[in-house]
């Protein structure tokens, strides 16, 4: 393809991408613009999912914050701790 040798240049700016356009076919335009959305959407992927498991680790943290009293010594949950040593069968 024609395009491909004009992007491996590191000068190549947007004026030169749509010169290079010009010299193109419409099928070789409508593939690369394909190709571009898919990496766009490919990188708008990967920036929701990082937001989205930071987001997570942030609730996750509210929540052990929230519930650290009821596993600190004297909580609700600790009073449980007086049984482990008694044998409990269903």
């Amino acid at each position: 393809m024609k395009f491909a040798s004009v992007l491996t240049e590191k000068s190549m700016t947007q004026v030169n991408i749509l010169e290079a356009f010009k010299n193109l076919t419409n099928a070789e335009c409508l593939t690369i613009i394909e190709t571009v959305l898919h990496m766009i959407r490919e990188d708008l992927q990967k920036v929701e999912q990082a937001r989205d498991q930071t987001e997570k680790e942030r609730q996750l943290a509210e929540a052990a914050k929230a519930l650290l009293p009821d596993y600190a010594p004297g909580g609700e949950l600790t009073i449980f701790t007086v049984l482990d040593g008694e044998d409990f069968h269903a």
